[in-house]
């Protein structure tokens, strides 16, 4: 088996600050391609990419003799190969395993990834966050190739892996979907193809004492074992280990805690996962629990404002930002106003239109014991490190 299948491949990868392709540059990279790409501007994954050059603002340029591979965000700024469709041809050069879901599929994957290579499997994986205890989001090795699936443009559909799992099924991109009853649909003739499935929302939460806080979690790890299981590993083998995993970036993550306030960033962007990240939250929380949200996605908010509202209800206080680097076209009347008027009487609510807006607010509001949490898509992590910096000592 060739251990470096990309060699002497010349790649450009547009959007290459993005969670998903700045893990394909890295993966890329570490399998023999010499890498190159194009970002708008910095974001927090560019601080994996050491080595790589990367031509920021403008437009792509990539030269004359590199495949161009271009991101969702950027599809119609230049020709090239979608993220999608290179990931297929990954996912053929290896035994695979792909995890899909509305919820977890990163932690799930990653819980997965990290428990075969701690066991030895040399293991390769591609993953929608940075992993410290991985070295970062991507990593090569000759055993099983572990990445997520995305159903929000159906790309998952035109993966073949060995081990086929799916988390849980919500309705989250409604762009794509009509009903809940699509997407299930979409998940239910991927599985059929695969030769071993998991259905992670028929598990037992994995009755384990974890690293990773939250009963979210505890599904995610049953998910994980079982993939486990299919792949060869004795689940009294994975246990020991997988109760070790720390987490993803961006997961449920510690950005800093000054003058007795917790700062927590977290990608939780639908109701669900906002719901399970501020339950997990309140169980750390001395003081009050402050919500910061920012919502991405014009169609989303406009769908789910009220259960937007709903969940950000969890928290003592919450803000809201505008629908800040939005992944689609704006709609006239959506803005972060329509959730922020969705959270319930009793809530402190504060609207903050942009990101320094609510850094400055939550730093108002936050008391020695409180617990501050950044939710969302995009950058909602420069609102955290901002409330960090603005923290007395």
């Amino acid at each position: 088996m060739n251990e470096l299948p990309l060699a002497g491949r010349r790649l450009y990868f547009v959007g290459i600050g993005g969670a998903g392709l700045s893990a394909y540059a890295n993966f890329s990279r570490a399998w023999g391609a010499e890498v190159r790409g194009w970002e708008a501007r910095n974001t927090i994954f560019l601080e994996a990419l050491n080595g790589i050059r990367v031509d920021m603002g403008g437009d792509p340029s990539p030269p004359d003799d590199y495949e161009v591979v271009v991101s969702a965000a950027h599809t119609g700024r230049i020709e090239g190969r979608s993220r999608a469709e290179f990931l297929v041809e990954l996912v053929e050069l290896r035994r695979s395993i792909v995890v899909g879901g509305a919820h977890g599929k990163t932690t799930t994957a990653a819980m997965i990834a990290y428990v075969l290579r701690e066991l030895g499997q040399d293991p390769s994986w591609i993953i929608g966050g940075v992993v410290s205890q991985l070295g970062g989001n991507a990593g090569t090795g000759t055993g099983w190739l572990v990445v997520e699936g995305d159903e929000s443009d159906r790309s998952i559909a035109l993966l073949r892996p060995e081990i086929a799992a799916v988390t849980n099924v919500e309705l989250d991109h409604h762009a794509a979907y009509a009903s809940e009853a699509e997407l299930a649909a979409l998940f239910d003739e991927w599985l059929r193809a695969a030769p071993s499935v998991v259905r992670g929302w028929e598990l037992e939460p994995a009755a384990l004492e974890l690293a990773v806080p939250g009963d979210h979690n505890r599904r995610n790890a049953a998910t994980a074992l079982a993939v486990l299981e299919l792949a060869g590993v004795e689940r009294s083998d994975a246990e020991p280990v997988l109760v070790e995993f720390a987490g993803v970036g961006r997961r449920f993550e510690l950005v800093g805690e000054h003058g007795g306030v917790r700062v927590v960033d977290d990608y939780a962007h639908n109701p669900t996962e906002i719901a399970a990240t501020l339950h997990t939250a309140r169980d750390t929380a001395d003081g009050r629990l402050i919500a910061v949200y920012q919502p991405h996605v014009y169609e989303r908010t406009r769908q789910l404002a009220r259960e937007l509202g709903a969940a950000l209800g969890l928290a003592d206080a919450a803000v809201v930002t505008d629908v800040l680097d939005g992944r689609d076209t704006p709609i006239p009347g959506v803005t972060g106003k329509v959730v922020l008027d969705s959270v319930p009487p009793g809530v402190r609510r504060g609207w903050a239109p942009s990101q320094d807006a609510a850094a400055e607010l939550a730093l108002s509001w936050a008391r020695p014991g409180d617990v501050v949490v950044t939710l969302g898509v995009g950058e909602p992590w420069r609102i955290a490190r901002a409330i960090v910096e603005g923290l007395p000592d």
